[in-house]
């Protein structure tokens, strides 16, 4: 496996608290669309932050084993260190905007790491026109819908061109059609450009179309990791996780128990209607 993630045997608590993460070993493949699951409280924000350096050394806390990024150590970093290789974006991404402009705000990122002016400002562009913001350097942040500031948090890491990208509930606070739309331009961004995306979702049904590889957690531990195909099954039989599956997942599962026949991974409704009708399910099965 070409792993751009690697965490071997690592456990963490805060200070003043229990162990929040407990012996997470865990490979992410480059170039994959991870989606990260699991109960409220189970560690999935916390295995972020460790992710991208944050934890321990931004906030402090007690914490063993090893965090690798791109094959170098997270030890010893400083989150600016490795801002270059993988990109945050937090629940509260509003947190995250610092500048009046939207041009000011993605070359601030740039301005840190020490590019050139005339590649600075050639990036912003760029990044503004990838995530379907052309045009807006000069728009005020307050001229700007809360999507378009979400849209805007994301340019900000992708004008640095980071190799991996971790998004925490990225569509939270979105309808289903704007969950919809983020995830079909973060696939858009993977295809175009081969980043590894790892994300932290509740609403799965958004990401089905792009999602590869899912990894369970559950009070503090993986309960589950691997390619969708090869864990889903798994993850139903946990009666604590099965809801975070997607429902056309569950009724994948609880029809592969009940009929003891094995059905492709789902997609979209009309795959599995697709498939139901040519399995001879036809009957009361509509598109």
């Amino acid at each position: 496996m070409n792993s751009v993630v690697s965490v071997t045997d690592f456990y963490f608590k805060y200070l003043r608290s229990d162990l929040v993460l407990k012996d997470i070993n865990l490979e992410i493949e480059k170039g994959s669309f991870t989606v990260i699951i699991g109960p409220s409280g189970a560690g999935k924000t916390t295995l972020c932050k460790s992710i991208t350096g944050i934890i321990p050394y931004y906030t402090g806390g007690d914490y063993a084993g090893d965090v690798k990024v791109l094959g170098e150590t997270t030890k010893g970093k400083k989150v600016s260190d490795l801002a270059m290789k993988v990109g945050l974006m937090l629940e509260d991404y509003e947190s995250q905007l610092v500048s009046l402009t939207a041009g000011e705000e993605v070359a601030f990122s740039l301005q840190n790491h020490g590019f050139p002016p005339e590649e600075a400002e050639e990036r912003t562009r760029k990044a503004l026109e990838d995530v379907g913001l052309p045009g807006r350097e000069s728009y005020q942040l307050d001229e700007l819908s809360g999507g378009q500031r979400q849209r805007l948090a994301l340019a900000s890491l992708l004008a640095v061109h980071p190799e991996v990208i971790v998004l925490d509930e990225p569509v939270s606070a979105m309808d289903p059609d704007g969950g919809e739309s983020l995830y079909k331009l973060l696939g858009k961004i993977r295809e175009e450009y081969g980043t590894t995306f790892i994300v932290v979702e509740h609403r799965v049904e958004f990401v089905l179309p792009f999602v590869t590889d899912l990894i369970a957690i559950k009070n503090g531990e993986v309960a589950a990791q691997g390619k969708c195909e090869d864990v889903v099954s798994c993850i139903y039989e946990d009666a604590e996780l099965r809801p975070l599956l997607p429902d056309l997942w569950q009724i994948k599962c609880n029809m592969e128990e009940k009929t003891q026949q094995k059905f492709a991974l789902w997609r979209s409704e009309d795959e599995a209607v697709k498939e139901l009708k040519a399995r001879g399910f036809g009957k009361g099965v509509r598109a």
